[in-house]
């Protein structure tokens, strides 16, 4: 289909883009990688009057490394994530996920911020940011503010984003000591889009055991949560085989499970159990082994 009739601009600054959306109010929508809004307002459920498309501002994008952290501007896509050296090595699970994101084309075009701020329940960085404790930084009419992931997915394709509000980047602190990670999802065979996904991020003590623990799922609710019951069960544990088990099948505890026609309620609950278990494990395996990040996707 094609869409309604739009007024295009395309600014350099984010300032700019700023004033035009705090102009423009209600009837504005702010163009990213398109992936989303696009296919909208091709089927006319999204009829925008005003785009503004961000692909300009040369500032909300990059990679940088300073005071034990990393930036990722929110226009950076999917594709420089998955190639970027410096995140190989500091946050080697962010260019792990972005190889499961899509096709070629899609990691090309999308950006990281524009699917953070869509927050579809089935996308696979929130479930990546809550893990990494990630920090959004957001420019809007009134200044600036820093959103944590935690308290950033509101809703079913909700964010924290106001009206006339930009993300322009993320912040995430590296971990200390001796740390795993691992990005696990089962996709959609069709869509790519994460049926379940889990994300872990361990660190451990000096006997190799789970000195603390981060551990998020996406997929199996209308938000991605914090398995707060499985970071409780693996903190301090020896992370022996039962104790991993236990602890993944506590991982669904409080979510309010999403059925579909391709998965149903009972059947996500088993798949967050068994995602679990499998993200944690292959976690700790790439922090006693030294191999950075694994990710894997079952189709």
């Amino acid at each position: 289909m094609i869409t309604g009739m739009f007024e295009y601009h395309a600014p350099e600054e984010v300032q700019d883009a700023v004033a035009l959306l705090a102009e423009h109010g209600d009837e504005a929508k702010v163009l990213a990688g398109g992936h989303s809004l696009v296919p909208l307002m091709k089927l006319r459920l999204a009829t925008p009057s005003v785009i503004v498309d961000l692909n300009r501002i040369a500032a909300l994008r990059g990679i940088a490394l300073a005071n034990g952290g990393v930036t990722i501007g929110a226009m950076t896509t999917h594709a420089a994530i998955e190639h970027s050296a410096e995140l190989k090595a500091a946050l080697p699970v962010l260019p792990a996920a972005a190889t499961l994101i899509g096709d070629p084309m899609v990691r090309n075009r999308g950006t990281i911020g524009g699917s953070l701020v869509h927050a579809d329940p089935a996308g696979d960085w929130p479930a990546v940011a809550l893990a990494l404790d990630a920090r959004m930084h957001l420019v809007g009419p009134v200044g600036e503010r820093t959103v944590r992931a935690e308290e950033f997915f509101v809703d079913l394709l909700t964010s924290a984003v106001e009206p006339g509000e930009i993300l322009t980047e993320i912040e995430i602190a590296i971990p200390v000591g001796r740390f795993g990670m691992s990005y696990q999802k089962f996709a959609h065979p069709a869509s790519g889009y994460a049926v379940t996904g889990v994300a872990a991020i361990l660190v451990l003590d000096e006997a190799s055991g789970c000195a603390d623990c981060r551990v998020a799922i996406t997929g199996a609710g209308a938000t991605p949560v914090r398995a707060a019951h499985t970071e409780v069960a693996l903190r301090g544990s020896a992370l022996d085989d039962a104790t991993v088990t236990q602890a993944a099948e506590q991982a669904g505890n409080g979510i309010d499970f999403l059925g579909d026609l391709y998965a149903s309620e009972e059947y996500r609950k088993q798949l967050v159990r068994v995602y679990t278990r499998r993200a944690v494990i292959a976690a700790l395996h790439s922090a006693t082994r030294g191999t950075g990040a694994v990710a894997a996707k079952t189709i």
